[in-house]
């Protein structure tokens, strides 16, 4: 280490103390996204345990002008976190879960929280923190927010954005920003949380966060069932929603390329079926008012009542084929595992290419329709796995090419952003832009787009120290 980089570790022992400044093999575990592909040579990895010492740490990395790069659970799949020869800032500390006002539905957390904490704390209440989605185990809320994650419910209930009333975030100069907000209603001004969510902490460091909570629900009806087509697939859902009254929380893809590779990586997880259709559906549905919730005197529950009905019309329309409703709660379980391994057994085949897009609702099967033919373009012993949230049209499409090639692995995004574009969609629909979507945003992104957020990150961070090269690309 140089003597500059000696410097700022001193300063920074000083602050927060030696056993939360750590250097060498002791910082590897911040260094190395969850994907392996990233690894970093960080000056530092700090872990501060309030807000005001994020705003000394902030202060030391301004005077010695060091890059800043904030971590939290590192669940990221664009190199979000990488750097080298920046300060990795964890927020694993910041863990508190200031209160829960089960009243106003609302949860006041600090950015380390990890989802499965709050969810429990929210459910010892009565009510639910609907972000769900595979990484809740070990992602944490500050990282949930820089990224604007999805997951599963978004169908419901939005993606983080929409469940967030308030943010605190400490700036590159270390001034602390509280827009701390609880009001569902403020029209005094330019919203600037919104500017923070999604900017994957090349802004400021979110440091706490006021989020929206709902009723927990008390009865679940969760089914496993194949559809002859997608567009069949978009009927069905559109049934579910009238039948229910809005109840559908999620409905996911996991089509055949899906499940060959759950036999290929996780046969413990089994098949929903003794064929593996070419297109299978989990549909779930979630109530809160008694009447749908509370058992019959058969013992029978009229959300799930209501579910099969609804399944049986539909197979009598030839819109449904196989289905399997879950009994238990055992059941519904087995069912989310083999669609929450999906990151899993992609990533057990190399080399891989990961990526996230939208499309309008109707357009899903369009996509990959034209992709395909795309991609055996470019190469022709190329596979794909994919699943979906079919509810909000992200698709997650991860291509396994025949080499690695970086040049190939461009040709694949961009052959990709063309067909997303045509049909109206997006390059990223929630795993952000990071590292891995910068030359996405210098093709995709609106141009003017692209200076109205250069001109705020200069506006925040005139000297280009937060998270730098990440979101967005070289002018």
């Amino acid at each position: 280490m140089d003597e500059a980089g000696k410097s700022i570790i001193g300063d920074l022992i000083a602050a927060i103390g030696a056993a939360h400044v750590l250097t060498g093999t002791d910082a590897d575990r911040y260094a190395r996204d969850w994907t392996g592909e990233y690894n970093g040579s960080p000056v530092a990895a700090v872990r501060p345990g309030s807000t005001a010492e994020v705003a000394e740490v902030m202060r030391i990395a301004a005077r010695h002008g060091t890059p800043v790069v904030p971590v939290s659970g590192n669940t990221g799949l664009v190199g979000g976190t990488m750097t080298d020869g920046g300060l990795l800032v964890s927020v694993e500390r910041l863990n508190r879960i200031r209160e829960i006002r089960p009243a106003a539905r609302i949860a006041v957390v600090e950015a380390g929280v990890i989802l499965s904490r709050l969810h429990e704390a929210a459910e010892a209440q009565g009510l639910y923190f609907p972000l769900w989605f595979g990484a809740r185990g070990s992602a944490m809320i500050g990282g949930a927010l820089s990224t604007n994650a999805g997951g599963s419910n978004v169908l419901r209930y939005g993606s983080t954005r929409g469940l967030c009333l308030g943010i605190e975030v400490v700036l590159a100069d270390g001034r602390v920003l509280d827009l701390m907000s609880e009001l569902h209603k403020d029209n005094s001004g330019y919203d600037l949380k919104d500017l923070f969510l999604g900017a994957e902490g090349t802004l400021g460091i979110v440091t706490a966060a006021v989020m929206k909570l709902v009723p927990a629900p008390r009865a679940h009806a969760t089914a496993t069932l194949t559809v002859p087509s997608l567009d069949g697939a978009l009927v069905l859902l559109n049934r579910l929603q009238e039948a229910s009254g809005g109840l559908v929380e999620a409905f996911e893809y996991m089509p055949e390329s899906h499940l060959r590779a759950l036999v290929r990586h996780r046969p413990d997880l089994g098949l929903p079926f003794a064929e593996i259709a070419p297109i299978t559906i989990l549909a779930e549905l979630g109530a809160t008012a008694p009447a749908l919730c509370d058992p019959l005197p058969d013992g029978s529950v009229p959300l799930i009542d209501l579910l099969e009905e609804t399944l049986a019309g539909l197979m009598e329309e030839g819109l449904v084929g196989e289905a399997i409703v879950a009994r238990s709660e055992q059941q519904r379980q087995a069912m989310w595992a083999r669609r929450e391994a999906s990151a899993e057994v992609c990533m057990a085949e190399e080399p891989f290419i990961d990526t996230d897009v939208a499309v309008p609702l109707d357009k899903v099967g369009a996509l990959f329709a034209t992709f395909d033919q795309r991609l055996a373009a470019l190469d022709p012993g190329a596979r794909v796995i994919t699943v979906a949230h079919l509810g909000d049209g992200n698709a997650h499409i991860t291509i396994l090419p025949t080499r690695a090639d970086p040049v190939l692995r461009d040709a694949v995004f961009e052959a990709l952003e063309d067909c997303v574009a045509d049909l109206g969609g997006s390059f990223s629909a929630e795993h952000g832009i990071g590292l891995s979507k910068r030359n996405s945003m210098a093709r995709r992104k609106n141009p003017v787009a692209l200076d109205v957020m250069r001109a705020i990150k200069a506006a925040l961070d005139p000297e280009r120290r937060m998270n730098p090269g990440k979101v967005l690309p070289p002018v």
